[in-house]
């Protein structure tokens, strides 16, 4: 038998094959890393790099959701300019200049095609002067909150026989769930669910003992442990999971009951619509019934009420006691505006249309004039929509009657409560954006003294009203397309 020193082409490429796969065990490659940005104006993810045995992300990307930002190159300087503001770095340093002071950098900036990137470490001390507001970093599990957007729950075991455990959670949520032997785990993409005060929870219960909370790449997740096979189903828009045990024959990840489950007394027995093929439903899911926006925010002040009082302040203090006013009416709420955020019109616009909310509020505050001002949308001269789109600066069109309605009901309530209020039509943006009910609320004092805007009396009159109005037109709103 001859030998050869030759390998053939088939021993080569199987050659090559486990080469590559020893090199990626030893480098012990993981899944990809991500930091999730929680905001106001929109939650994302971005991808993480390794530099110099630091995580990096790309400045522009972090920044380019929350704002007008632009960045340009200058020999060894990189600018970058958030709304009018520019701020300088220097690549290979880790020195800034951000806001017109020095800053510090834990790494050194680096530019990479043009891209901009900081150490993950960096933004809690960066962010915050660039953007004007609180950021929190969790920087181990990859999770950064712009402002007050945290969304808390609390966990509590109701009833004994059968166990269910129910978590109620401040604001909608829509976990993965999935479930093994002896635990449910709920994961957290979107949402910037926290820890509770102990990561861990007890319940002294032999069939649902206790559950746990951990963060991880951009990710939070619940885990509940069990002896006994559970599922989740959802209720409450989302706020509330209630996990329980798996009735015989359903499996631990059944999706949410279905709408034509029989009514207590209604015969099994009844003609039932046929299955629907599973897929999306053509129905649009509803997240909140109200978006109220707090108008202004960020470097837009809005009207200077007095030498110590922006308008921005007031309205977001007002959105806040709306929102309270109206979910104690049973409305869900979403305040597009709870923090001191930078958001365009044309970004509210899409927020509010993106979550087909029943009636967008809209809340000014003015020291001129006396009791409150309601708005519906002007909308320009325009030919009708054609083709499948809507036109932009004219999308309220087919909901304008109901906005008007909504609006007079808003003013009643106001004259029954001997507020001073007029109704008007003005080419308020974002109203005409709209494509569901819209009126935007301007109030003002009832004296001449500005400071009462942030009476808390006062306040609390305005949302009631407000609110009352709105729950009486629930039936009518919610009928909407």
């Amino acid at each position: 038998m001859r030998w050869t020193n030759r390998l053939s082409l088939g021993n080569l490429g199987a050659l090559v094959i486990l080469i590559l796969l020893w090199a990626m065990i030893l480098s012990g490659a993981g899944p990809e890393k991500h930091l999730s940005v929680y905001s106001v104006a929109a939650n994302y993810s971005l991808p993480l790099v390794q530099r110099d045995g630091r995580d990096y992300v790309g400045l522009l990307e972090v920044l380019e959701p929350l704002g007008k930002v632009s960045a340009r190159t200058d020999g060894t300087h990189w600018h970058l300019k958030y709304y009018r503001e520019e701020d300088d770095f220097q690549v290979g340093k880790t020195r800034a200049r951000i806001q017109g002071r020095d800053l510090e950098l834990p790494g050194k900036f680096l530019v990479e095609n043009n891209r901009g990137l900081v150490s993950v470490s960096s933004l809690s001390t960066l962010l915050p002067k660039i953007l004007g507001g609180p950021v929190t970093l969790h920087e181990d599990s990859g999770r950064l909150f712009i402002g007050s957007v945290a969304t808390h729950f609390t966990a509590s075991l109701a009833g004994d026989n059968p166990p269910r455990l129910v978590f109620n959670f401040t604001a909608p949520v829509n976990p993965t769930v999935a479930t093994e032997p002896g635990t449910l785990r709920m994961t957290f993409a979107r949402e910037p669910v926290v820890s509770p005060a102990s990561p861990t929870l007890t319940f002294g219960s032999k069939a649902i003992p206790s559950a746990n909370y951990s963060e991880g790449n951009g990710t939070a997740v619940v885990t509940v442990h069990s002896t006994i096979p559970v599922m989740a189903s959802f209720s409450n828009d989302g706020r509330t999971i209630t996990i329980a045990q798996t009735s015989p024959g359903t499996p631990a990840t059944s999706p949410a009951p279905s709408a034509t489950t029989p009514a207590p007394g209604t015969s099994a027995a009844s003609p039932q619509p046929p299955a629907q093929p599973a897929g999306p439903t053509p129905q649009v899911w509803r997240r909140y019934f109200a978006v109220v926006d707090a108008s202004h925010g960020g470097d837009d002040h809005g009207e200077t009420l007095n030498s110590s009082l922006l308008e921005k302040d007031v309205t977001v203090a007002l959105a806040r006691g709306l929102r309270e006013e109206l979910e104690s009416r049973g409305i869900t709420t979403l305040v597009l505006r709870d923090s001191d955020a930078n958001l365009s019109l044309d970004q509210r616009a899409i927020f509010a249309n993106a979550d087909h909310a029943a009636i967008y509020i809209a809340l000014h505050a003015a020291s001129n004039g006396h009791g409150v001002r309601v708005y519906t949308a002007l909308l320009p001269y325009s030919e009708d929509d054609r083709g499948p789109f809507r036109s932009w600066t004219t999308a309220q069109h087919s909901a304008l009657a109901l906005s008007q309605s909504a609006a007079s009901a808003v003013a009643a309530e106001f004259q029954k409560r001997q507020i001073p209020v007029r109704t008007l039509a003005a080419p308020l943006r974002p109203l005409n954006n709209m494509t569901g009910a819209a009126i935007a609320v301007e109030v003002a004092p009832q004296g001449a003294d500005s400071s009462q805007l942030t009476a808390p009396d006062y306040q609390q009159l305005v949302t009631s009203a407000v609110a009352t109005a709105i729950a009486t037109a629930h039936n009518q709103l919610g009928a909407a397309p």
